[in-house]
């Protein structure tokens, strides 16, 4: 089954591809899921499709200023810690994101943030943001103890 991507699907294609999947995955996921539409139907003819298509191509000169903006960036979040710099909980992607927010002024979604697993020591921390497969900036985490009262 041809169909053509109308939204990046991760490690299949990217947005504006044209490509042969398996006939299940393209009718059970994409489709459904207005992931991708098949090249012989007359909706992948319509003047709705090439504009979004061509909205792809905005976004993507987007991301590389917000890749800009958020490079060498760094954060730091003061936390309670225990014996051994062990951290009272742990620091997640949702935090660091939800720090950008405020920091930084940029919304970055905490799944586009590369973090094989939550921090739980003190000290500072490289984490790649991934926002397309070529626009990976890295930003510098820096997890300290809250002062004791």
């Amino acid at each position: 089954m041809r169909v053509i991507f109308l939204e990046d699907v991760p490690n299949v294609a990217r947005a504006g591809e044209i490509k042969e999947v398996a006939n299940g995955y393209g009718r059970n996921f994409l489709i459904p899921k207005k992931l991708a539409l098949l090249t012989n139907s007359p909706a992948a003819s319509q003047p709705q499709v090439l504009p979004k298509l061509t909205a792809q191509d905005q976004t993507e000169d987007a991301l590389v200023k917000l890749a800009n903006q958020l490079e060498g960036k760094e954060i730091t979040l003061k936390v309670r810690a225990g014996a051994k710099d062990r951290l009272y909980g742990s620091i997640t992607s949702a935090d660091i994101a939800a720090e950008l927010q405020t920091i930084a002024g940029v919304a970055v979604d905490k799944r586009k943030l590369d973090l094989a697993e939550p921090i739980r020591q003190l000290g500072s921390y490289e984490v790649a943001i991934r926002l397309a497969k070529n626009i990976v900036p890295r930003i510098k985490v820096t997890i300290t103890a809250e002062e004791k009262v």
